[in-house]
């Protein structure tokens, strides 16, 4: 039996090419010994491929050196195979990571990517994002959002191709399309361990409360509290995400009187606490404990190793573009949602009994 997806007998001397000229689609079929369908099926993702048909491909193609030819792929398909990504360039921990993690599943999926930053969240700055996109004729659009003014931006910007976001947390049947890490999830595993280690005095540093994530957070800490029973304490807003200002809290609190833990909005403000607490002569678990969130590169090599919570990028990066290729091929989607994970280090420990 023959077909498009079944290994054909190579010929014992695979037809040779002329010199100089780059590799073709046929070259690889010759060298795999399947069809020249078959190559283009593997190379397009296509879920009716038998592995071992793809893995016979794929060598063929690490053999021959084979790229495929993107302008000649566009004419053919009406496509570019390029996604338009839209950040706002911050060098945060979480907007990097977003974005790298969106190019590396764009890349293994075969996508190009366009990268546009905008300082600013207003209609007319992301409209102007937008058409440079359009103008590329790209085939999606993924937007990296952190605030407010970026989801409206997006619900207002009547595009031609799909866009997915990255930040906001969407309702079943939105019509914006969305995939978000559990900010408020991730916040209520870290308060629920310092409420299971048996403290009772929780308070919360949060990040801007004009950011998405930070609002999320402090949400989900306020309901662990209150589902164990517990006050929730005036939440203590940073107006930054650095550990600059996590430092200055931390100097704050020690002036004012200790809780016996802290959850912070992120990692870089517990950096600068730990340092505060450090400074003070306050023993970090014994006096007070400390739980982050992103787990960021190098939290384990804190002083002490930071608990915190853990989000995955790789995840994250996946679940986008999966999304983007479905609305790509006119397929219904549901808002995605990456779970949260709890990394429990030398941060945290039961409060010191009184006496």
């Amino acid at each position: 039996m023959s077909g498009p997806d079944v290994p054909q007998v190579a010929p014992a001397v695979p037809p040779r090419r002329a010199a100089g000229r780059q590799p073709s689609m046929s070259d690889v079929a010759a060298r795999a010994g399947v069809s020249h369908q078959t190559v283009s099926r593997v190379l397009n993702a296509h879920p009716s491929v038998r592995e071992e048909t793809r893995q016979v491909v794929l060598e063929a193609i690490e053999e021959l050196g084979y790229r495929r030819n993107a302008a000649a792929r566009a004419l053919v398909t009406r496509r570019t195979a390029t996604i338009g990504v839209v950040t706002s360039g911050s060098a945060l921990f979480g907007p990097t990571s977003t974005l790298i993690a969106v190019e590396n599943a764009a890349r293994d999926a075969g996508y190009f990517v366009s990268v546009a930053t905008t300082a600013r969240w207003d209609t007319t700055t992301f409209t102007e994002a937008l058409e440079h996109f359009m103008a590329q004729s790209v085939d999606g659009v993924v937007v990296l959002a952190a605030n407010d003014d970026a989801v409206q931006a997006v619900r207002d910007f009547p595009s031609p191709v799909p866009v997915v976001m990255v930040g906001p947390k969407e309702p079943p049947g939105s019509r914006l399309h969305a995939v978000t890490f559990d900010q408020y999830g991730g916040a209520r595993l870290a308060t629920r361990h310092l409420v299971e280690l048996g403290h009772r005095d929780v308070v919360h540093v949060s990040g801007p409360l004009d950011w998405l994530d930070a609002r999320e957070r402090a949400l989900g800490w306020r309901h662990e509290l209150r589902a164990a029973g517990l006050p929730a304490p005036t939440t203590v807003a940073a107006d930054s995400w650095s550990a600059d200002r996590g430092y200055e809290v931390g100097r704050e609190l020690v002036r004012q009187g200790l809780p016996s833990s802290v959850f912070t909005s992120n990692d870089q403000l517990a950096l600068g606490l730990l340092r505060a607490f450090a400074e003070a002569g306050v023993r970090v678990p014994a006096d007070v404990s400390v739980v982050g969130f992103d787990d960021v590169d190098g939290s384990a090599h804190f002083y002490p190793p930071l608990t915190t919570v853990r989000q995955e990028f790789g995840e994250l990066g996946r679940r986008c573009l999966s999304m983007l290729l479905d609305l790509l091929a006119g397929r219904t989607v549901e808002p995605g949602v990456v779970e949260a994970r709890l990394v429990v280090r030398a941060s945290t420990a039961p409060p010191r009994r009184a006496g």
